[in-house]
């Protein structure tokens, strides 16, 4: 299993402190975003190599970090080649740039936001591969409308497969959201690549699933944790100094 993560966003809701600074890298409690990320998934024996997609203009910061890394899997550094907000990939191109880049089609894929912090494992979710044999979502339960409205939802039946994605919708039809963190399984790989051309928005990583439904199976790991998404300043430093986490 390969270990994808998208990082190539400009976070400009976060400026002026993710300006000239990459995301990921801010520290919460003392260890960054994307380290807090890989300390948990480099313990799994199934993940043989992280794949760090970033953008051109934050490259340079990911390489250092790398070089000053000492995770047991390999790790990868990825340039999708943009170099502004206007001309980024999104986060579907650039999982896709990450695949056929990499000749990435041989193996399941874990792919993951770099800009989220979560208080659970992720063995758990890679346990749940083993049992559903499909591609596969998180999921947990959101009772705020609001904040429904800006994730991606979902509808499930009793066996937790997936039977509807909607995408940041106006009338969610539950409370079942989706964070960006998902499961590709390798014999999925060609449908993920043609989502493009079936009219799949490169913006929203939850598109790519939506536009997978009538193609392939999905079923939802319910989430055995929080996850914090940081998408603002005033999330981050409410997290900033939380040795907690």
């Amino acid at each position: 299993m390969k270990h994808i993560v998208l990082a190539a966003g400009y976070a400009t809701r976060l400026y002026p402190v993710t300006e000239n600074f990459p995301k990921p890298l801010l520290e919460v409690g003392g260890v960054s975003i994307l380290d807090r990320l890989l300390g948990d998934v480099d313990t799994l024996e199934e993940v043989d190599q992280h794949l760090i997609v970033s953008n051109h203009r934050f490259f340079p910061h990911f390489e250092k970090w790398s070089r000053e890394s000492s995770y047991t899997k390999a790790i990868t550094i990825i340039d999708d080649g943009s170099t502004d907000n206007e001309n980024r990939l999104g986060a579907v191109r650039d999982l896709l740039f990450a695949i056929e880049s990499q000749q990435l089609y041989d193996d399941d894929l874990l792919v993951t936001a770099a800009d989220n912090l979560v208080t659970f494992s992720f063995r758990g979710f890679v346990d749940f591969l083993k049992e559903k044999q499909s591609s596969l979502v998180m999921t947990y339960t959101e009772p705020d409308l609001t904040a429904l409205r800006r994730t991606g939802v979902i509808t499930i039946d009793h066996h937790h497969k997936v039977l509807e994605m909607q995408e940041k919708p106006a009338s969610p039809k539950s409370h079942h959201a989706v964070p960006p963190f998902y499961i590709y399984i390798k014999s999925d790989i060609p449908q993920m690549q043609s989502c493009l051309s079936d009219g799949c928005h490169p913006d929203a990583p939850g598109n790519l699933v939506r536009s997978m439904l009538d193609k392939t199976v999905f079923h939802a790991w319910p989430m055995t944790g929080k996850r914090y998404d940081i998408g603002t300043l005033e999330t981050y430093y409410q997290l900033k100094d939380n040795i907690q986490l």
